[in-house]
């Protein structure tokens, strides 16, 4: 096995795949993850996060490639020679044990002694705070709490890679909100990378790090969050983290208009102008579309109106534009007739613009700007 390039501080998918019974749920992988790192593993539910996750523990072992810890070949290596910990979105505590007892119980079967398993919890349920209920039982927890118990046993074992599979999925909106926000704290000081999987964009943007998008078994891109979410590299990127999803349309540049639609067109500006004669995708997020007209930049569309979706400060407006469907988020209550007649406006700084293939062409400007 070539070990030229191996970075020794990280966990390395080299040239991966993973198939069972003939199907393929993780198409050739390369991705690299360093330590003290937050990774978050992003995609649509079935596109391959858990199998990637359980390959990166040793649950599974993949079809090709290989796994390198720390510079050395992993892949085939037990879960439990691994220095690994993993948190599901069914967190589990052992009901008839305190707090302390149940975060102290991996360092027990390792047989620490009991002045190290004291200092280790403590110091753990500290950072979880945790250390004023140490003595409770985990029945006597809110649910936040319960996780978070759950998770300082995944951290006193000084584990080097800590997955979490959609860990907060089951807890109250509330709850799921505080999580979020304390996760990456917590886990500053531990040195550990860190993967967690989720469904939702929001998520992955309020967590920060890095970002691997996945879509039906493929990483369609890896870097820093805001990178990704600003920079999609392809259609697909944009479609997944984008939520609701991005909106699409077929257009085509010819002299000095863009044409769309059923026989549509209008001038091209800003953008649109610089585009070479041909055939393109544009993509615009559903928080870009108006109800009024704000910029002189702005395209106007006729839609018809499919069903709204008022949030108390937000309404979704659910629409088709000839054969598209399309998302509109507008602040507001704005409560419109089914099926009526629906001009919305999009300022041309806010579009992405794509290849047929789907590669980006061009960044919407207003990111651009920033």
């Amino acid at each position: 096995i070539n070990l030229k390039g191996v970075n020794i501080m990280s966990l390395e998918l080299r040239n991966v795949s993973m198939k069972v019974d003939g199907q393929t749920y993780i198409y050739n992988t390369n991705l690299t993850l360093k330590k003290g790192t937050m990774n978050v593993l992003l995609g649509r539910t079935l596109s391959g996060k858990t199998t990637l996750m359980r390959i990166m523990a040793g649950l599974d072992v993949p079809t090709s490639g290989h796994i390198f810890w720390e510079g050395k070949d992993v892949t085939g290596m037990r879960v439990q020679d691994r220095k690994i910990a993993m948190v599901y979105q069914q967190f589990i505590n052992y009901p008839s044990m305190s707090v302390y007892d149940n975060i102290a119980t991996p360092l027990r079967i390792m047989k620490k002694d009991e002045a190290f398993i004291d200092q280790e919890v403590r110091k753990t349920a500290k950072l979880m705070r945790l250390d004023n209920i140490l003595d409770r039982k985990p029945l006597e927890l809110s649910g936040g709490q319960q996780q978070r118990c759950a998770l300082a046993r995944s951290l006193v074992k000084g584990s080097g890679l800590v997955l979490l599979d959609e860990p907060l999925a089951n807890l109250d909106y509330k709850l799921r909100e505080e999580l979020r926000e304390e996760i990456p704290k917590m886990f500053e000081e531990s040195g550990a990378i860190f993967v967690y999987a989720t469904t939702e964009p929001e998520e992955a943007l309020l967590l920060g790090g890095n970002v691997a998008t996945l879509w039906e078994g493929n990483i369609t891109q890896f870097d820093e969050t805001a990178k990704v979410y600003h920079n999609p590299n392809n259609a697909i990127t944009a479609k997944v983290f984008s939520n609701p999803a991005m909106n699409f349309l077929d257009i085509k540049k010819e002299g000095a208009f863009i044409y769309y639609g059923k026989n549509e067109k209008v001038e091209a500006t800003d953008v649109l102008e610089k585009l070479e004669d041909g055939n393109y995708l544009a993509g615009f997020r559903p928080n870009h579309l108006e109800l009024t007209k704000h910029s002189d930049n702005s395209i106007k569309f006729s839609a018809h109106l499919d069903v709204t979706e008022i949030t108390g400060s937000e309404t979704f407006l659910h629409m088709h534009h000839d054969d598209d469907n399309w998302i509109g988020l507008v602040h507001g209550v704005h409560d419109l007739e089914y099926n009526s007649k629906l001009s919305v406006y999009l300022d041309t700084r806010h579009i992405f613009i794509f290849a047929t293939d789907g590669d980006l062409i061009h960044t919407a400007s207003y990111v651009q700007e920033r």
